[in-house]
């Protein structure tokens, strides 16, 4: 088996892994009991096995989402 770098091996998206960039700040998020069960059953209905990816997926299209509302108008 032949080694291989890392800008040769790419993930799903095809992006590089080396390009991507490196999650360096760590933030932290507290639920009480009916919010963990109402993710936890999301999660087991849709088949996400990766909840760090869905949770920052989630904050960032609503955080885009509000930026885009809130965008400045000329008139």
């Amino acid at each position: 088996m032949a080694l291989v770098s890392n800008l040769q091996r790419r993930n799903s998206l095809g992006t590089p892994i080396a390009m991507r960039s490196k999650r360096i700040y760590r933030q932290t998020v507290v639920f009480n009991s009916s919010e963990m069960s109402t993710v936890e059953f999301f999660c087991n209905k849709y088949k996400i096995q990766n909840r760090g990816k869905f949770f920052r997926e989630t904050i960032i299209t609503a955080v885009l989402q509000k930026l885009e509302q809130d965008h400045p108008r000329l008139f």
